[in-house]
């Protein structure tokens, strides 16, 4: 069954983002979602005027003065189903089922493109036994269709220095930036040392101006 998948906290939030209609142009109900998610674990929830929505989420108990860490993910999917599909993105829940070892909706998209990044967000919110400092949980509107939500973000929102975008496909990769703005294709060789669990990547880039 996948609601007993691990870890739990995620998929539970999963299969309720498979359940609510959310292409774009269409995140109110999910947003609902989240905002009822966020006022039950005792978030601050705040929305801006471009209807994205955010969750200020206190640190663990220990870790209330770490630096804040901002994460973000965007709540709408590609409505995209088989062409003998009568499935409406806009008033039908997605059909999930377990293939092979994998999860997949029968016949559209799975819409884990950006669901899974914004259940695991929601799980650090609602998974006790999750240690974090303190949050915010930033999920964006509109991405799919034209990046809305995030060119209309309110200036200034967010305190947070660091910002963590889960909308990425490629284990093991390092991604800087967002898809949608700005491609920069780069190589360079590393050279490995063995460290004591943390690290820390800094890339310096200059634009030149046409």
């Amino acid at each position: 069954m996948i609601n007993q998948l691990p870890p739990l906290a995620l998929w539970a939030h999963f299969i309720e983002f498979c359940a609510i209609p959310r292409p774009s142009k269409h995140e109110k109900a999910i947003v609902s979602y989240i905002r009822k998610q966020g006022e039950k674990y005792h978030a601050i929830v705040e929305q801006d005027e471009a209807g994205n929505i955010l969750l200020r989420v206190s640190g663990s108990e220990g870790y209330e003065t770490a630096p804040i860490t901002a994460l973000q993910c965007h709540v709408d999917m590609v409505a995209q189903a088989n062409s003998d599909s009568t499935h409406d993105f806009t008033k039908d829940p997605l059909q999930l089922q377990l293939m092979d070892g994998w999860l997949t909706a029968n016949g559209t998209t799975l819409g884990a493109d950006n669901g899974i990044g914004c259940a695991a967000m929601l799980a650090l919110l609602t998974d006790d036994s999750i240690i974090h400092g303190p949050l915010e949980l930033l999920f964006t509107v509109d991405e799919e269709a034209g990046m809305g939500g995030a060119f209309g973000l309110q200036p200034g929102w967010l305190k947070a220095q660091q910002l963590l975008n889960l909308d990425t496909e490629e284990e093991g990769e390092i991604y800087i930036g967002c898809a949608g703005g700005v491609d920069i294709n780069s190589t360079m060789e590393l050279q490995w040392q063995k460290g004591h669990g943390t690290f820390v990547v800094t890339i310096q880039h200059k634009f030149k101006k046409n």
